[in-house]
């Protein structure tokens, strides 16, 4: 039968724990099929021993009867039917979490690669996890961006006392989880110096899927990365941030194995599945509850009017063109100089240039300040009384004012 058995036979028709076949049936791509298996199990992690004795990992991915299609995460060369050997173990995917991956460099299934010590674990979990998406627009430098977030995130903090976010000490209980997946190794490079550059590598756990490592890898490295940010989150109570680059990697090992199993493609190629596949990395539900205390109930309002102002700007600015400045009114000429200080102080904000939410609307209310209070039609009152002034002195609020922008319950 080509069974080789370690265990005790089964008699209620489940898999024994241990059982080894040697029934390998074919190989395609990342993918090898077995047949004659009794009882596996649906994600089922398997071990795969070929003949030189080295050993690999696979994964369950279709059961069908007593057939048995196996995705192999460290790619299938040198697999055969005569010598190679498959463990099924009756567990599935886990991976090994601990505190002390901070600082730590780790390859797309979560084994360390930067010659430092084993990592002990603190807990074996399983593979799941959520993300909050931040998506970077075509044609934008993503490495560069990603590098930036990690580089300037940090938990906010205001100066006042009243309203301040963050315990004593909170500000450095900030973690970041980054996961890189398809990159060449000259990306890693670039990614590993920048961390270690600005001193943000002791913060980070950095998860690195090379271009020439196995496809397959990639569609758990999310994962893992999700699982080590959770664990970090909720079991240790630190705030995690998640950086997931890039995602079109992952599809494209997802249409890898749809290739191999010879299902009918969707567009691009990509199997039908692929979304819901990105959606099973899933979205929180409650996401306003991660918002709630890091920003001013005046957010909105100012956004709306810089937008409705730089607009304006625009306008004019290409009128100027046509007619000149002398034929521009004095309320022109305030959009105009709006338009020159917003571009090159407030959206200019350079790459090393670390500013908070507060300090980018309290920049935005210098801004505005340009203006008449007339011509701020966005804004309600409430919110002008609270932060404009004509003349360019510190603005001042007092604990009633407070009260109406944080939500908070002032002092009597």
């Amino acid at each position: 039968m080509g069974v080789a058995q370690n265990n005790s036979g089964m008699e209620d028709g489940t898999l024994e724990i241990g059982m080894e076949y040697r029934t390998v049936s074919g190989v395609a791509g990342p993918l090898v099929i077995l047949d004659k298996v009794k009882g596996p199990k649906y994600q089922e992690i398997v071990n795969i021993c070929l003949g030189d004795r080295t050993t690999r990992r696979g994964q369950v991915l279709e059961v069908d009867g007593e057939k048995v299609v196996v995705q192999v995460f460290e790619g299938t060369s040198g697999i055969d039917n005569k010598f190679t050997t498959v463990q099924f173990t009756g567990e599935v995917l886990k991976t090994p979490v601990s505190m002390d991956m901070l600082g730590r460099i780790f390859n797309g299934s979560g084994k360390p690669i930067d010659n430092g010590p084993p990592i002990l674990p603190e807990a074996y979990l399983d593979i799941s996890g959520q993300k909050i998406p931040l998506f970077s627009a075509a044609g934008l430098p993503h490495n560069e961006i990603a590098a930036q977030i990690c580089r300037q995130a940090g938990l906010v903090k205001r100066l006042e006392k009243t309203v301040n976010l963050l315990e004593e000490g909170e500000e450095d209980n900030f973690a970041i989880v980054f996961a890189a997946m398809g990159v060449n190794m000259e990306t890693a490079q670039f990614f590993k110096h920048d961390f270690e550059e600005n001193g943000s590598m002791e913060r980070v756990t950095l998860f690195l899927n090379l271009a020439n490592d196995p496809t397959i890898e990639r569609i758990i490295t999310p994962r893992i990365a999700l699982t080590t940010a959770e664990y970090m989150a909720y079991e240790c109570g630190k705030h995690v941030l998640v950086i997931l680059t890039d995602m079109s990697s992952y599809a494209d090992a997802l249409r890898e194995v749809s290739a191999a199993r010879e299902e009918v493609p969707g567009r691009r190629g990509y199997p039908g599945f692929t979304a819901n596949q990105c959606a099973s990395i899933p979205i929180p539900i409650d996401e306003e509850c991660y918002r709630r205390g890091t920003t001013r109930r005046d957010h909105s309002d100012v956004s709306n009017q810089l937008y409705a102002n730089y607009a304006i700007g625009k306008d004019v600015q290409a009128m100027k063109a046509v007619v000149g400045e002398e034929a521009l009114s004095s309320e022109d000429l305030l959009y105009l100089e709006f338009l020159d200080k917003f571009e090159k102080k407030f959206v200019a904000q350079g790459a090393y240039d670390t500013r908070n939410i507060f300090q980018s609307l309290d920049l935005a209310w210098t801004l505005l300040r340009i203006f008449p209070r007339e011509l701020l039609h966005h804004i309600p009152a409430k919110t002008l009384d609270a932060f404009y002034v004509e003349c360019p002195t510190p603005v001042v609020i007092d604990k009633w004012q407070l009260g109406y922008l944080f939500g908070i319950e002032p002092a009597s």
